[in-house]
């Protein structure tokens, strides 16, 4: 082994290695003991907030908000019912509501406590606001809680239209069995009276 290459090999050994080794566990650590962030598929734009920094009933109403409106966007947003939302489908107002509901309403409404919360800590959650008689908790909780059941009511509505369509597809499909079998009942005789003549030809 010639002095350069050995050179080369403890540069690897003592240099590369350690080095590497101190950065990959310093990522480790730095992993294990970050904030576990808000994660929600129809409200991504929360996803920078820690877990941590929010009440339990907010994240409750958050989780029950999130649920319904992954449902809600299916139902008025997949108009032509082909498993996606993209431009084929027809955008209604109902889901830009939905959607400016999730995009925007409800991350301002969640921003603007925790920038309360972060003037004073505890504050946000005990202290009434000026001209009110709630709390910065108590007021986004009441933001999420109408937001909730707007989309409770939505969800219902939905429930009713699409049983009405079946009841609709129910009694069209009768009419036209009714009236099928109406239609065939009416030329069996015609078609007994067909077959017993083409008999008696045969037998003559």
């Amino acid at each position: 082994m010639t002095q350069v290459t050995a050179m080369f090999v403890m540069f690897i050994l003592y240099g590369v290695l350690p080095a590497a080794g101190l950065y990959l566990g310093y990522r480790g650590i730095k992993k294990v003991t970050a904030p576990k962030m808000l994660e929600y598929k129809a409200m991504p734009q929360l996803g920078y907030i820690p877990e941590k920094s929010l009440p339990a009933e907010v994240k409750a109403l958050l989780d029950e908000i999130n649920k319904k409106g992954e449902k809600l966007r299916v139902i008025y947003g997949d108009s032509n019912n082909d498993g996606k939302i993209d431009d084929t489908d027809t955008v209604t107002e109902t889901y830009i509501m939905i959607q400016n509901l999730m995009d925007k309403h409800i991350p301002e409404a969640v921003a603007d406590y925790r920038r309360l919360h972060d003037l004073d800590g505890a504050r946000a959650d005990t202290t009434k606001i000026k001209h009110s008689d709630v709390t910065g908790k108590e007021a986004l909780l009441e933001v999420l809680s109408t937001i909730n059941r707007q989309f409770d009511d939505l969800l219902e509505a939905s429930y009713h239209q699409d049983g009405q369509k079946l009841l609709i597809t129910n009694r069209y499909l009768q009419q036209r069995f009714d009236s099928s079998n109406s239609t065939n009942l009416s030329q069996a005789p015609h078609i007994a009276r067909a077959e017993t003549a083409l008999t008696d030809d045969s037998k003559s």
